[in-house]
């Protein structure tokens, strides 16, 4: 064995020498908050507003790259959650292998070499480029290392991972806008000792960079890794299920109740950020499989999203069916029953409306904000009826998915006066209701009749 390890160590040492380019325009790297709930660049707050772009190196040429980045600054998207493999055979929309002979600890790297020279599509050096574009655009890019599944299938040893994450390390230290994303839709118990080693080894060779995991479906983070140093911040997936479809056995059924996650993060110690990293996506069937069911909506995503955030999230990431597996004419297939092409879907209703969430929480001093459904004083409501509220020392915001009527307590604001407004999470617009003195008890009736995505955010400024 050993005899066997000594030559590939040499060519592993050459592959995995630092990785110099000309660096593209710089943005910050993020950090977390002195708080530890939010992160900030240069100091700022930085609202985590992700898509998850998953097959972006392996499906996309460079001017589609550029369409889909261009368009997602555009709705004022910051992250992209990226698979860097997503299997040991991958190669990218040029036909470059990522791996030499499907070997994880063996990429496929052409020194010196000028993209496209030669018949030459270099596999990183693609990925070096749409890094670098991404942050022409304001974007950070949350790498997956390798998805969880393929881990899981090809056996991958704590060892094998060892090597490969130096390489990732090496080559992507000196890249202020990436976030490493460790696992990919897999339980932490599955290959512990892997994705601990991807993450040991990011973290000292990469110290600079935030590092967190993707879980399973309906599980976070935390469950395996909260004490963890490498771990800087949480993600859960609270997934495709409805309510009814969340029947796991081995933990807690939460159902479509994302913001559930994110309470149980806020209350573990040590204190991390955390967010839903895969909710459900936009056009996608219930419950993934059964393509003959009903699909998530614009009204969905929006309420997966206020609901996490307002519970106390650092950031939200949503996605799109289409665009998630950038399904395009020349596919021979699509999954989840996918029919329309990313191009077209990315302009989906539910893209669109991300944006003013994020400027919602950023019109408002935002270190200091803390969840508070003290400030609801009857009826929080359970499932479709769950109002969710959080606030600032001078103003609070209530969320409800239904348009129901809202009794709100603002006892914990300043001032003796509070002025308040209908925030619409569809349009970004902001109507005011009035100027009124404060009192233990204050009525809200939202515009229009109680149903399901007629959706409002209360806004309580105090005077």
């Amino acid at each position: 064995m050993l005899k066997w390890l000594i030559p590939v160590c040499v060519i592993t040492c050459l592959l995995f020498s630092d990785y110099k380019s000309d660096e593209a325009k710089a943005l910050p790297a993020l950090q977390v908050s002195a708080n530890n709930r939010y992160f900030t660049a240069d100091g700022k707050p930085f609202f985590w507003l992700g898509d998850t772009g998953w097959l972006l190196f392996t499906k996309m040429k460079r001017d589609q790259v550029e369409k889909y980045l261009n368009i997602r600054s555009k709705q004022g998207f910051n992250v992209i959650q990226v698979m860097v493999l997503h299997g040991v055979g991958d190669v990218n929309a040029y036909g470059d292998s990522a791996l030499t002979n499907r070997n994880i600890i063996l990429p496929k790297v052409t020194a010196g070499s000028d993209f496209g020279k030669n018949g030459e599509y270099d596999y990183w050096d693609n990925i070096d480029w749409v890094i670098d574009k991404a942050a022409e655009k304001g974007i950070y890019v949350a790498l997956v290392p390798v998805w969880g599944s393929v881990v899981k299938g090809s056996h991958i040893s704590a060892e094998k991972a060892k090597a490969y994450a130096e390489f990732l390390a090496k080559r992507y230290r000196n890249k202020s806008n990436i976030i490493w994303m460790n696992g990919g839709d897999i339980a932490g118990s599955d290959s512990t000792r892997v994705w601990n080693t991807i993450g040991n080894t990011l973290h000292t060779l990469d110290p600079e960079h935030l590092i967190t995991y993707h879980p399973r479906g309906r599980t976070q983070s935390s469950k395996w890794f909260q004490d963890q140093s490498w771990l800087s911040f949480n993600c859960f997936q609270s997934g495709h299920r409805t309510y009814s479809q969340d029947t796991s056995k081995n933990d807690l059924h939460y159902g479509e109740d994302n913001w559930r996650y994110v309470q149980a993060d806020y209350a573990k110690t040590p204190v991390k950020p955390t967010l839903d990293a895969e909710p459900s996506y936009e056009k996608i069937p219930h419950g993934l499989h059964d393509t003959t069911l009903p699909r998530w909506t614009d009204a969905d995503v929006r309420r997966y999203g206020y609901w996490s955030v307002f519970a106390g999230a650092c950031g939200y990431t949503y996605g799109n069916n289409d665009v998630m597996q950038m399904h395009q004419s020349d596919d021979t297939h699509s999954a989840y029953g996918s029919k329309s092409y990313w191009f077209q879907s990315i302009h989906d209703p539910g893209a669109q409306q991300m944006q003013y969430l994020k400027k919602l929480m950023l019109s408002r001093p935002y270190f200091d904000r803390v969840p508070d459904q003290s400030l609801i004083a009857a009826g929080q409501g359970e499932k479709y009826d769950r109002l969710i509220a959080t606030r600032g020392k001078n103003y609070a915001f209530i969320y409800t998915y239904n348009g129901r009527t809202m009794q709100i307590d603002p006892g914990k604001l300043e001032g003796n006066q509070i002025k308040a407004s209908w925030f619409n999470p569809r349009n970004g617009q902001v109507t005011a209701i009035g100027t009124f003195k404060k009192s233990k008890l204050m009525k809200f009736d939202p515009p229009g009749q109680k149903k399901n995505g007629n959706d409002w955010v209360l806004i309580l400024d105090a005077i």
